[in-house]
């Protein structure tokens, strides 16, 4: 794959061409943006062009380039969470790799998720960093850079992944997924700029779940804590279901205001159902839907750093108005 192939994100890639072409790699980069979006993609061609042999890097005919498609180059090395976290051990082997230089190109490791490493492999990492060695370089991505110690993040080079417009999410489904433009465009405008969400929602199951919960959000009597309570049992009880669940409740709260207080219905995620986001226009003021939105992402991010999910689900229904 080359940088061509890449959806979007013309800045990064111009960053990254420009330091390969002037010889001036950092030691260290931290790739971050929502998930699904192509910094694992954008890393992985980054580490194929710093070891390629080929003409434009990469080439994708070089016998390095050969060697990173088929995941079996032993100068890129990608290190992912064992179960929840990654942890020390993970870090320690980067570091008994660096003890000697490569014999060709450089040696690339792809820390994805940065973020989930514990304690133990953060600060072990912050050694590494702190005491670059020649040849080796670091790339780590994550959608949650906050999570990472100031330490860690001031010794990176930052390259934020902005959200992709609609009509480049819309067109890598119609060219890569096969969707018909109509498809295509209504999952991209869902998709909140996420290539992997984008692909995520395009199955029945999804489609049929978010409209569930979109005509619940639209009914006339949402005022029953009862009510509110079982709507709670709707949202699974795994973190990424819920966490997928939250987004559609959110985004059609954000749909509500962005109609009440403009009337541009193009603009809606959810345009394909304008009936249901009128519905909750209608029902509530411009403070409400933005004391709901707020609701929602106080849940979402409490979930997604392991609090108790179905309090955190309830306390958040009752504060929705």
């Amino acid at each position: 794959m080359r940088f061509a192939e890449i959806y979007g994100h013309e800045k990064p890639i111009a960053i990254l061409k420009s330091a390969m072409a002037k010889d001036r790699i950092a030691h260290a980069y931290l790739f971050y943006g929502m998930d699904g979006i192509g910094k694992k993609t954008t890393a992985s061609v980054f580490a194929r062009a710093l070891n390629c042999g080929g003409g434009e890097p990469p080439c994708d005919a070089c016998a390095s380039c050969r060697k990173a498609e088929h995941k079996n180059h032993p100068n890129i090395i990608t290190v992912q969470a064992e179960g929840q976290f990654i942890k020390i051990g993970a870090v320690k082997e980067i570091q008994a790799r660096m003890t000697f230089r490569p014999g060709e190109g450089r040696r690339v490791f792809i820390l994805q998720e940065a973020d989930r490493m514990n304690a133990a492999a953060a600060n072990a990492l912050l050694k590494t960093l702190e005491e670059p060695s020649a040849g080796n370089i670091l790339l780590l991505t994550t959608a949650r850079p906050h999570a990472l110690p100031m330490t860690i993040l001031s010794r990176c080079q930052h390259l934020r992944f902005s959200p992709l417009p609609p009509g480049e999410v819309a067109r890598f489904l119609r060219e890569k997924e096969g969707l018909e433009t109509a498809a295509a465009e209504i999952l991209a405008a869902s998709s909140g700029g996420s290539i992997g969400r984008a692909v995520e929602m395009n199955r029945e199951d999804y489609l049929a779940l978010r409209n569930t919960i979109l005509e619940l959000l639209a009914e006339d009597n949402p005022e029953d804590l009862l009510t509110r309570l079982a709507f709670a049992g709707r949202f699974g009880t795994e973190r990424e279901e819920i966490l997928e669940r939250l987004r559609i409740l959110r985004n059609g709260y954000r749909d509500g205001l962005v109609l009440r207080e403009t009337g541009e219905k193009e603009r809606l995620m959810f345009r394909d159902r304008v009936g249901v986001i009128e519905a909750v226009a209608g029902r509530l003021s411009g403070r409400d839907l933005l004391s709901n939105i707020a609701a929602v992402e106080a849940a979402m991010s409490a979930i997604a750093q392991n609090a108790n999910k179905s309090l955190t689900l309830e306390a958040m229904l009752i504060k929705l108005a």
